[in-house]
């Protein structure tokens, strides 16, 4: 059963993923008037299609990616060129969103408009992360706050701090919700300066030590030594608690991209389809609150990891669209298609490595 479960929950987080962000650039096409040959959710053989207004939407065997395909459409019977007469090339649209679909080529579009079409897939992602987050926040029934309710036997904090105080800064970090004090303590005994909201007052507490809550055991149960109270839900509280945790996860995964880029952190580290399965298995014990939050981090991973100027990735083809606005002039195809098929050799061979690492770590 649970295999089972694990196995719908994958397709339910994979699918869902790479859904919104394939559809983020179908639909930004369609805006635009671009003709899409083929819209595809995954890789390989195709497993089922339908073709519709021109456009074939298919489901392919191997559910780690999808595509749109852009090409030449289908030619008009009452706009045929006699033979042996070359057609006039269609002129580039102006408009951003054009009301009509004119099925015009994506190279025909304008640099505005392709830049739209491909910035449209990550941003779906953080449209599917944010609403993710959002049904999060409101299961919730009640949020933590930054208001202390009570304090652990023996808490240094407590020497300082008083029950009711509202924290408001820590360090010079504004905190909005529980979200941001995760961020600044990391279950180790530091002194903060802060800022609290006490009895109406604002004040300032220039040294505050804040310690863990230990387990008998010694290994940490809190990583303060101060439980923070309950607020109701309302329109604000869930709207900013699900700004902080947008926030939270996307500072975790920048944070993470930069260990690596910069070396402190190792390729051990990376994780594969075959680890995000396991990882969805976990989380699938835990309950559907797990698998949510993992699909929340993976959707905002999947956004922020298109947008960086690694290439063959969308970051790296909005850098050549917007060298093309800026001066007019579009970066020559063959550079362009030098840069991209390096960079997916190098992302296959990445997957490669990192599916093997999987593979030895959990079989």
């Amino acid at each position: 059963m649970t295999a089972l479960l694990t196995g719908l929950a994958s397709l339910l987080v994979f699918g869902g993923v790479v859904l919104v962000h394939e559809l983020g650039h179908f639909m930004a096409a369609r805006h635009c008037g671009i003709h899409v040959e083929e819209f595809s959710i995954g890789f390989g053989p195709r497993l089922w299609s339908k073709t519709k207004n021109g456009t074939t939407y298919s489901i392919r065997l191997l559910p780690l990616g999808g595509y749109n395909l852009f090409s030449t459409p289908p030619p008009e019977d009452d706009d045929e060129a006699e033979e042996g007469e070359i057609a006039p090339k269609p002129p580039r649209k102006t408009a951003l969103f054009p009301l009509a679909v004119s099925g015009q080529k994506f190279e025909d579009a304008t640099a505005g408009q392709r830049f739209f079409v491909t910035l449209c897939g990550a941003l779906m992602n953080f449209v599917l992360g944010v609403v993710v987050l959002l049904v999060l926040v409101l299961s919730q029934g009640r949020l933590g706050s930054t208001t202390i309710a009570d304090f652990s036997d023996g808490a240094k904090s407590a020497e300082t701090l008083q029950t009711g105080d509202t924290i408001l800064q820590v360090d010079g970090k504004p905190c909005w919700t529980i979200y941001t004090l995760a961020d600044v303590f990391d279950g180790t005994e530091k002194t903060h300066a802060m800022k609290v909201l006490r009895g109406g007052e604002v004040v300032t507490l220039p040294a505050v030590t804040v310690g863990p809550t230990l387990n008998e055991d010694g290994s940490v149960s809190y990583a303060t030594d101060f439980r923070v109270a309950a607020q109701k839900l309302s329109v604000h509280s869930v709207a900013v608690v699900t700004g902080e945790m947008f926030r939270y996860y996307s500072g975790a995964i920048l944070g993470g991209f930069w260990q690596l880029f910069t070396g402190q952190a190792g390729m051990e580290e990376l994780s594969g389809p075959i680890g995000t399965v396991s990882a969805v298995s976990q989380a699938v014990r835990y309950g559907w609150r797990d698998v949510l939050s993992l699909m929340a981090l993976l959707t905002i991973n999947v956004g922020i990891f298109n947008l960086l100027p690694i290439p063959a990735l969308d970051g790296c083809k909005l850098l050549f669209l917007a060298w093309e606005g800026l001066t007019g002039h579009p970066v020559p195809d063959s550079v362009q298609g030098f840069v991209n098929t390096a960079g997916m050799v190098a992302l296959v061979w990445l997957m490669v490595l990192v599916t093997l690492q999987d593979l030895t770590r959990f079989l």
